[in-house]
């Protein structure tokens, strides 16, 4: 009897021990790994841009949790990165901001080989100067900064930055609160490049932002759009998706790319340096990259998509609509930011003697 026992305890001991080894092989993620960091996706993204159910499919799919925070400002990102203090495995950068990470050795190379999806991706947005090679970065949005008015407040033509130094106006115009968009305006106002590295063409650009101040309802930056939905101002620079979404909620506002020209920009999916979930980063890019999710996200936040087949899906009164998918023809005056490196500082010090006024 006591043998019998013996080898009833002895088997249930293997049932136990076969239970646990099933309980560990179940909690492996997908690439069958037991760290349960690794079952973790850390994502930092701008805020509201994503589709409202993406990440939901992507946990669903691949069984990883994302832990999704957001950022207001590619430097609020920037500092955030650099400071060391954070863990993020992707994030979603502008053009300028790459280059300045890539040039600090704050970003790793893709394997692009992992990214199945890439060449559904415009070459349109592809070998552009902050990522020659295409190694650090995956295109995601992109579009123009101009001016979004309403048509039963403004009588005349929009076609030049001129507009918002008009003091008929006066109240009734909100700038961005962003110093390198609005410091472009004036730029581009006094026909100089938007990355001018001339003090003296800077410092035209000061005065002309100090002079327009006084005629400046606001300085904002997401709630353009509601304020503009709302009727709450004439005249407003926006970024291209800001415009598509209110045109799309008030039909008396339009939008125009100004003659003087203006700035092109690219947003991108990136993986920072201190990453540890390289691979787990990588299936979250080619999940985005895929024709149903960038449909969906490019839908939900109504910017225009580097995705060469989603594109396609939106009606045609989107597919035509100029703010959304401008004509390669109108983007031929416009220019990517660069990074400035130490000359940052100018632009830095310039637009606090601008907001000090």
């Amino acid at each position: 009897m006591k043998k019998m026992k013996f080898l009833i305890f002895l088997s249930a001991l293997l049932i136990i021990a076969t239970a646990l080894s099933g309980c560990s092989a179940s909690s492996e993620n997908a690439y069958g790994k037991n760290s349960s960091d690794k079952k973790v996706l850390n994502v930092y993204n701008w805020g509201d841009y994503i589709g409202e159910d993406v990440i939901a499919a992507f946990e669903e799919q691949y069984g990883i949790k994302v832990n999704y925070d957001t950022f207001a400002t590619n430097e609020d990102m920037y500092v955030k990165i650099k400071s060391g203090g954070s863990n993020y495995d992707v994030i979603f950068p502008s053009d300028y901001m790459i280059e300045k990470m890539i040039n600090e050795n704050m970003l790793q190379k893709i394997d692009i080989t992992n990214i199945t999806n890439y060449d559904l991706i415009d070459d349109q947005f592809k070998n552009l100067d902050y990522d020659p090679n295409n190694e650090y970065s995956v295109p995601y949005m992109w579009g123009t900064v101009g001016i979004l008015y309403n048509k039963t407040m403004v009588d005349e033509p929009v076609d030049s930055w001129d507009i918002l130094w008009d003091e008929k106006y006066a109240n009734q115009i909100l700038m961005l609160d962003s110093l390198r968009d609005s410091i472009a305006v004036a730029l581009r106002k006094q026909g100089y490049s938007i990355n001018t590295r001339d003090l003296n063409e800077l410092e035209e650009a000061k005065q002309a932002l100090i002079e327009q101040k006084p005629l400046v309802l606001a300085y904002v930056g997401d709630e353009v759009k509601d304020k503009m939905v709302g009727g709450e101002a004439a005249l407003a620079v926006v970024w291209s998706g800001e415009a598509v979404a209110a045109k799309r909620e008030n039909p008396d506002l339009e939008y125009a790319i100004p003659k003087e020209g203006s700035n092109l920009w690219v947003d991108a999916m990136a993986i920072p340096a201190s990453s540890q979930n390289k691979e787990a980063a990588e299936l979250f890019i080619n999940f985005m990259c895929e024709t149903e999710i960038a449909f969906q996200n490019a839908d939900y936040i109504g910017y225009s998509t580097a995705h060469k087949e989603a594109k396609y899906l939106f009606p045609e009164e989107i597919i035509n609509d100029k703010a959304a998918y401008p004509l390669l023809e109108e983007l031929d005056s416009c220019v990517i930011f660069k990074d400035l490196g130490d000359f940052t500082k100018e632009y830095d010090r310039i637009w606090t003697e601008i907001m000090a006024q």
